[in-house]
């Protein structure tokens, strides 16, 4: 992601330069596509839900603190639209199949490898699906976005234990889950 300046960039939005809001779009919209894609399990609503996304964040971007990073509060703009999508009944499928998974393939690895690590990613997001939605979040912001507990309880609104806590059952869960589907098996026979 190329280095911005956020601060001159939102003073000039909201002093009326209305596309300067396509730099913010162009340096943030990975990292929306894959929190949004991560909490739904589906590429098509990770789209609507980052557009969504950014279209609430320039709607409210005056209500933005100057000083603060923009990032973590594009974030919990982010995280509260996802939260409205899963609510309404749009929820991930209950057998947390993973839809239109996008493919990040490296050419130099073995194509054994790729393939191996595509089903091991897509199993896992499975599992991650299967979760409630407040522990999926946790589990995401902390081992997919690289975020400390202190960022993460900030942003869902968790106190620092609470946002442990639910780390720690979420991943008890998952485990339990590969070791029912014969995953940890399958693991460390390859």
């Amino acid at each position: 992601m190329k280095q911005i300046d956020e601060g001159e960039i939102i003073g000039r939005v909201l002093a009326g330069d209305r596309e300067a809001f396509a730099d913010l779009v162009d340096a943030y919209k990975g990292p929306v596509f894959r929190l949004a894609f991560r909490m739904t399990g589906s590429a098509r609503d990770a789209d609507d839900l980052s557009q969504e996304i950014f279209l609430r964040a320039f709607q409210s971007l005056a209500r933005f603190r100057p000083g603060e990073r923009f990032f973590p509060w594009l974030y919990t703009v982010g995280l509260n639209v996802i939260r409205n999508h899963l609510r309404k009944g749009r929820a991930v499928p209950e057998d947390g199949s993973v839809k239109g998974v996008p493919e990040t393939a490296d050419p130099r690895e073995d194509p054994a490898d790729a393939a191996a690590g595509r089903e091991r990613s897509r199993r896992i997001q499975g599992y991650l699906l299967r979760l409630p939605p407040a522990v999926r979040e946790i589990l995401i912001l902390r081992f997919y976005e690289g975020m400390s507990f202190e960022d993460i309880a900030g942003l869902t609104g968790e106190s620092l234990s609470g946002a442990k806590m639910k780390a720690y059952r979420g991943l008890e869960k998952i485990r339990v889950m590969m070791s029912e589907d014969g995953f940890l098996d399958d693991e460390s026979r390859g």
